[in-house]
């Protein structure tokens, strides 16, 4: 069975980032009235961001547990161990060539600079650059102080 338009659950992202920028445009046009929203809205990014940097330095003790009742139930831990390796191993070498080697590249293409000369003010190599959304606090602040890039922008 193929969802006609209406028939489609979720929400309507679109409409919702249409909304926010609409909305920003016209308390920017208020001037002075819309500051006071513009600061509310300001502060609650900010709590937001500590919530989530709370959840990201608990986060890795729920996985621990979850990933400790697993290897208890398992009855062969050799090759629980070697599986665990090679993808431990393969993990390390896919981020070792994607970080050392891929993004400097596409980095040097772009801009024509050395990625390696400056290698604190590139934070797609150092660490604070994990693949999820929990790490955007760190990716902003690091853009935002090794990078001197305006907060309005980050």
């Amino acid at each position: 069975q193929i969802p006609v338009g209406t028939e489609i659950e979720g929400m309507n992202i679109l409409g919702l980032v249409l909304f926010a920028l609409v909305l920003g445009v016209a308390l920017k046009k208020l001037g002075q009235e819309g500051e006071d929203l513009i600061r509310f809205f300001n502060s609650f990014n900010e709590a937001t961001m500590v919530l989530v940097t709370w959840i990201m330095w608990y986060v890795p003790i729920g996985i621990m547990f979850l990933v400790g009742s697993k290897i208890v139930e398992m009855e062969d831990i050799v090759l629980l161990v070697t599986s665990l390796g090679k993808y431990i191993f393969a993990s390390i070498l896919g981020h070792v060539i994607h970080g050392g080697i891929i993004l400097p590249l596409i980095y040097f293409a772009a801009t024509r600079q050395n990625p390696y000369q400056h290698p604190d003010a590139l934070c797609f190599i150092s660490p604070c650059s994990l693949s999820s959304s929990a790490t955007l606090p760190s990716m902003i602040k690091c853009v935002e102080e090794n990078n001197k890039v305006d907060k309005r922008i980050s």
